[in-house]
């Protein structure tokens, strides 16, 4: 079984995340694929950024919600770049996606994108809300799902089979053997997350995990190498 890689909002330990220059990066860096987030602006714009304010990591305030695409692009989003959306991440890197959606509304959204550009083969939607990942499988027939935890109960693997999601991507400080096994057994892929160090690559592996989140291109290099 393959080990995949996923870039975390590009490779954000060495570049600002979520940006066109990260996704780069990550793409370069040989990333099996690229995982970004997505909240919608004021005007309905799928804006790529991790945080519902912009506060964190631009030079900005306020919720982005409150913003049209306009004033986000006023916005240094790091090293000069700008908060982009998602098309342009679909026009910058050929690399495999995973999306993250916040909400239900987002899904919608991201919908509409995914249907009219055929791209059920190239981008995976991950949520931490089940309603989230239901709502986008329903409307994107075919489309890969992925349910994210950082806490959970032991139905975490009923929830996401009840939800569509043939993955599960969980906090992997908190991911037991047993969780594995459990989500293996019912044919659930398991991804952990954010795996930046080679202690934690090894856990990664000892768990028997499909795969792992990073903010470093060095985990994808070692990553080929680690039993």
């Amino acid at each position: 079984m393959s080990f995949l890689t996923l870039g975390h909002r590009g490779v954000m330990g060495v570049e600002p995340e979520n940006t066109l220059r990260s996704f780069v990066r990550a793409q370069e860096a040989g990333m099996d694929a690229i995982e970004l987030d997505l909240h919608l602006s004021k005007d309905g714009a799928l804006a790529v950024m991790h945080d519902a304010a912009v506060d964190r990591t631009t030079d900005g305030t306020g919720p982005i919600a409150g913003k049209t695409l306009a004033e986000l692009r006023e916005l240094d989003a790091g090293k000069g770049e700008r908060v982009p959306v998602f098309e342009e991440v679909l026009d910058a890197v050929d690399a495999p996606l995973q999306a993250e959606i916040k909400d239900v509304a987002a899904a919608r959204a991201l919908a509409e994108v995914l249907l009219a550009r055929d791209l059920v083969g190239r981008v995976e939607v991950s949520s931490f809300h089940d309603e989230a990942v239901t709502e986008i499988a329903r409307l994107v027939p075919g489309v890969r799902t992925v349910l994210i935890a950082s806490r959970w109960s032991g139905d975490i693997v009923e929830r996401a089979k009840a939800a569509g999601a043939a993955t599960l991507a969980l906090n992997i400080r908190r991911l037991t053997l047993e969780v594995v096994e459990l989500a293996h057994a019912e044919s659930v892929k398991v991804i952990g997350w954010v795996v930046n160090t080679q202690d934690q690559l090894r856990l990664a592996r000892a768990l028997n995990l499909d795969g792992a989140t990073t903010d470093f291109p060095e985990i994808r290099r070692t990553g080929r190498f680690t039993a």
